[in-house]
């Protein structure tokens, strides 16, 4: 696979990328961030920490605003940071913050005029993880996921499914139950149509109470945070876990 450098920095004795690559699953060109720490350039495999981002973010948010190099380069660790959603001119596109470029919510899209790029969890749990165990040194018997709103969504679907695949999960300020919320609502009618069967998989909340599970998952969410009552709605997926 061709991958293209954006940018490359130094920082804490390792590299910072932004990798530029095309992509068969969502038909378009991606764009990820990947910080390599020091420990990568004296051989050997090294753990991978996922970030799903959220609402209208690109990788570039928390690789700009976010300091995680410092620990990952400290631990060990390296860190990726995928985009939120496909991008390009020929790419269909919405009104409004919540739908569309932006805010694929981690989901394979099955709805006109959606699914033919709109197939980030394809793109997360299969096509990237396949990139970068094949292109870095990353131990991939040894990954994390995390993620702040829609991407804390993601992260906890993503764990709950595939469940031997990470060591650890956690999550900033999740939608923990987008079947329940008017951000959900919108995103799942939206990509995978009104048949609600076929939201079960993409909602945590539901996952847990159908059986899935993980050791352990670390949620961290601010109780005075605008959208805890109306769309993050932390006590479902408390009362889930109990």
């Amino acid at each position: 696979m061709t991958l293209e450098i954006v940018s490359e920095n130094k920082a804490h004795g390792g590299r910072q990328l932004v990798v530029k690559h095309t992509s068969s699953a969502t038909s378009t060109e991606m764009t990820f961030s990947i910080y390599l720490p020091p420990q990568a350039e004296r051989g050997g495999k090294l753990p991978v920490v996922w970030y799903l981002s959220g609402l209208t973010c690109t990788h570039a948010n928390v690789t700009e605003k976010g300091e995680y190099r410092a620990a990952c380069a400290e631990l060990g660790l390296i860190f990726v940071a995928p985009d939120t959603s496909p991008r390009g001119d020929d790419v269909p596109d919405a009104e409004g913050y919540d739908f569309g470029k932006g805010a694929g919510f981690y989901v394979d899209a099955t709805q006109e005029p959606w699914s033919k790029n709109f197939r980030m969890w394809t793109y997360v749990t299969e096509e990237l993880p396949a990139l970068i165990g094949a292109e870095y040194p990353a131990d991939m018997a040894r990954q994390a996921i995390t993620g702040h709103s829609m991407g804390g969504h993601g992260a906890l679907t993503v764990a709950l499914s595939l469940p031997d695949r990470f060591r650890s999960v956690s999550a900033f300020a999740p939608i923990v139950a987008p079947s329940q919320v008017p951000w959900g609502q919108k995103a799942l009618a939206g990509y995978l149509g009104e048949n609600r069967e076929s939201w079960r998989s993409h909602d945590a909340v539901v996952l847990i109470e159908s059986g899935a599970s993980v050791d352990e998952i670390l949620v961290d969410v601010g109780d005075a945070d605008p959208f805890i009552e109306k769309e993050l709605r932390p006590e479902l997926l408390e009362r889930a876990c109990r």
